[in-house]
């Protein structure tokens, strides 16, 4: 993509400043440390998915012809927040030949694309608004035969992008190959002995075509989108110099028609989650096993593995189960595998999926005729079932029905094989935890549960999803805070006297006037700042003088997944599905450490990371930058992005909770689910990642969830996030929200009606975009009857102050929130 416009996308979001050489010089050194860029290529390599190959690869000294124009114009990573870079190189595939000594490639026909390539530039297009494929170079016969006599090996690729505030679509360019793609794969692959097809999208697209080809194809490989080490990586696969060992982490099927979400997702006011707790591969080997292509978990090597568990399945004192798997490699060439165990549940009166992953662990690499001893350990916390209804006799309560939980270990859902079981001989209530954001009576709708039949197999049926049945206004009065106690010591105090112990920081929050307050509940409210970095998303904290008088830094953020979005050069990533393919947990805390150490260089703050969205659909715009669909795997991955990120002082903010599983209409549709689907699937990677983890923030979706929109969400940012998980960091919204009263206190409106929920910071700071100044809301409602008081606003004002503690004075953590 043409550098100039990731210029121009970097400084300051939707603010378009022009690009001159000073602010070139901005940018400051292209050079990045030699280990963050091998990191880099690293995870890029092992995230590629290997989905089919009958010896052709890895690919010899031979000469191969590369067909596909995304060999030049290469797509590193998808659009928006998530992937605006300005990256100091790129390295496109044919790069990547040429960076290789150990593969050769057909340059008369290399110079027929780049020329055709210089001659048809694509639109980058703008927000919103980016291509989802580049027109194909058109072929004639005359092309393919010149190049088939100089190679007998042809190397296809097609390209796909996606991005923020759209969704892909299901038309041709997009979802679907267009007729000259596939006509590309006809034509070559009719000529050719050998045909490799290459993938390069950070989105799962049709593979409706594939059985049509899938005899003339010899290898097909998901490269997904690797960052500005794309064509490395990709070589670096191809030659053989890194053995592919990614694994897919959310099945593939044949059609559209085939994802248990394909009827209810794109709707412009609501979506209902009919699937429900069924997501994915949930669905598929629950329900429809044969609609799948490539399963959940599934990649080749250019090695084979045997694979044992070595001890019995047991449960120790803590209800843990360890196991121990015996890993050999029998073949050739070293290579690493990843263990992967999956539970069978009892259906029980519930009804539930017929596999669930529960852990996974990646091996060292191992050579030829080695074995590893690798353990997986699990906890039976990961086999527990939500019940929302009352149907076990614990209404909201997490439980075992009684029952075999038969426990499966291979390399991907499908090929696991089961190894043994542990018996419930009766219902157990393990958490009893109290209705949250149940369906509203008005909005209910048919749900999916499975009923099991006397030959294994299952039956769809549909139940009417549990509604509301909690007043959440008699929740919310007894929730008030008390307001803060000021010193017994009157006088000017700043943040120093906290560090030293004089104050505690409730005192010192207990010291500011309302002005002061409101201000540390909002952003500065412009993108790109002049409080913080150039090019920064946004900037909290100390954006008044008199806060910063009293030693309150302004504190910078910047996006995002892909790397560090600011007005400097910066390390672009691989997307994140990229890199959760990797399932190598240690390899994606290195890498996150490095751009935590870039991201403190930079002189920001938070990064707005990860993104951790189930991949629910396959549409999903922004479904490049999160992890899976499955939130064990999600959560995991999270959770290593985070340890890593935050390792340098400053924070990670994972994104978006929850629910942001469609970006077209995603500030205005309602994700209607059931709460036991929240609570199993699009909760529980969150859940995982922050009690284990704690990041310092946490970023609230665009879209409503039941009804209410998540910036506003008392009982997920509240009774869930703080009360059940025990979070204590900042909840920040997503950029700018939705004006809204608060339908049971109608003196609770937009900012006010935020701020009780206790999402404390509104970024950038207003309510639509370019806006430079608040709405008033929150000292409007303030002392009025039933509206916000003193305490919320003061609970939220020190949420932001111990970050900037953080910050400031690093560990310990004196002054954390008060039992």
């Amino acid at each position: 993509m043409d550098n100039d416009y990731l210029l121009s996308q970097a400084t300051g979001g939707f603010v378009n400043t022009d690009i001159d050489e000073k602010m070139k010089e901005e940018l400051g050194s292209k050079e990045l440390p030699e280990d963050y860029v091998k990191l880099m290529r690293d995870v890029a390599a092992e995230g590629i998915v290997m989905l089919k190959n009958d010896g052709v690869l890895p690919l010899s000294s031979e000469t191969v012809s590369i067909f596909g124009r995304v060999q030049y114009d290469y797509f590193y990573v998808g659009n928006g927040s998530g992937g605006d870079v300005i990256t100091p190189y790129q390295v496109n595939l044919l790069e990547g030949f040429d960076n290789t000594s150990k593969l050769n490639y057909n340059k008369e026909l290399a110079e027929i694309y780049t020329t055709w390539c210089k001659n048809n530039k694509p639109d980058p297009g703008s927000w919103g608004t980016w291509p989802t494929n580049y027109e194909e170079m058109p072929l004639t016969d005359e092309i393919i035969k010149n190049a088939r006599s100089k190679s007998n090996t042809a190397v296809l690729i097609i390209g796909r992008s996606a991005g923020e505030d759209r969704d892909s679509t299901l038309t041709e360019g997009s979802f679907y190959l267009t007729k000259i793609e596939e006509k590309m794969i006809e034509d070559v692959s009719s000529v050719f002995e050998k045909v490799v097809l290459l993938i390069n999208s950070g989105n799962i697209i049709d593979f409706s075509w594939y059985e049509k080809y899938e005899n003339k194809i010899n290898a097909l490989l998901y490269v997904w989108q690797g960052g500005i080490e794309s064509g490395n990586a990709v070589c670096d696969t191809l030659s053989g110099d890194k053995n592919p060992s990614g694994k897919l982490t959310t099945a593939i099927a044949r059609n559209y028609s085939d994802y248990p979400s394909s009827e209810n997702f794109g709707g412009e006011e609501f979506n209902n989650y009919v699937e429900d707790i069924y997501v994915g591969y949930r669905y598929f080997e629950t329900f429809a096993p044969e609609a799948v292509l490539f399963p959940f978990g599934f990649g080749l090597s250019y090695t084979t593995f045997d694979i044992s568990v070595v001890n019995e399945v047991e449960l120790d004192e803590d209800n843990e189960i360890h196991l121990k798997v015996s890993v050999t490699n029998t073949g050739v060439v070293a290579g690493a595998e990843v263990i992967q165990v999956y539970h069978n549940p009892p259906q029980g009166v519930l009804g539930k999926p017929a596999r669930a992953l529960i852990a996974f662990t990646k091996t060292n690499e191992i050579k030829p005729g080695s074995t590893e001893i690798v353990k997986c350990a699990t906890h039976t916390d990961y086999m527990m079932s939500y019940d929302d209804s009352g149907k076990t006799g614990f209404k909201s309560a997490y439980v075992f029905e009684a029952g075999k939980y038969e426990i499966y270990v291979g390399n991907s859902v499908r090929s696991a094989k089961k190894i043994g079981s542990i018996e419930v001989d009766e219902l157990i209530l393990r958490y009893q935890m109290t209705e949250v954001a149940a369906v509203e009576e008005k909005n209910k709708f048919k749900r999916l549960v499975a009923k099991a039949n006397a030959d294994g197999s299952f039956l769809k049926e549909y139940e009417d999803t549990p509604t509301r049945t909690v007043s959440l206004k008699e929740q919310i009065l007894a929730q008030i805070p008390e307001e803060f106690t000021k010193p017994t010591e009157p006088g000017e105090y700043s943040l120093n006297d906290i560090k030293e112990g004089k104050i505690t920081i409730e005192e010192f929050v207990a010291t500011l006037d309302i002005n002061e307050l409101e201000a540390l509940t909002r952003g500065d409210y412009i993108m790109n700042s002049p409080l913080g970095a150039p090019g920064n998303a946004g900037v909290f904290g100390g954006i008044t003088e008199s806060l910063r008088k009293k030693g309150v830094i302004p504190i910078t953020t910047s996006d995002g997944p892909s790397g560090v979005r600011l007005r400097r050069y910066a390390a672009q990533l691989p997307c994140g599905l990229a890199i959760a393919s990797t399932w190598n947990g240690r390899l994606v805390e290195k890498l996150a450490t490095e751009q935590g150490k870039e991201l403190d260089e930079k002189g920001s703050h938070v990064l707005l990371a990860p993104g951790m969205n189930i991949l629910r659909n396959p549409l999903c715009g922004r479904n490049f930058e999160y992890y899976s669909e499955d939130p064990f795997l999600s959560g995991r991955i999270a959770m290593f992005m985070v340890e890593g990120l935050q390792s340098h002082g400053k924070s990670a903010c994972p994104k978006h909770f929850v629910c942001n599983n469609q970006e077209q209409f995603r500030s205005i549709n309602d994700s209607r689910v059931s709460e036991r689907a929240l609570r199993e699937i699009y909760l529980k990677g969150f859940e995982y990642c922050i009690k284990y983890t704690e990041p310092n923030h946490v970023m609230t979706s665009y879209n409503k969830i039941n009804g209410v929109w998540g910036h506003y969400h008392f009982e997920l940012c509240n009774t869930v996030l703080r009360d059940e998980w025990g979070y204590e960091g900042t909840v920040l919204t997503d950029w700018w929200m939705k004006p809204c009263v608060d339908p049971d206190f109608p003196n609770l409106s937009n900012d006010a009606y935020r701020i009780r929920a206790q999402v404390d910071v509104l970024m950038p700071g207003g309510f639509a975009h370019f806006e430079t100044h608040g709405d008033g809301s929150l000292l409007e409602s303030y002392n009025k009857e039933d509206g916000v008081t003193l305490g919320e606003i003061q609970r939220s004002a020190a949420n932001v102050l111990r970050f900037v503690m953080y910050v400031l004075y690093d560990k310990p953590h004196t002054w954390k929130r008060r039992s």
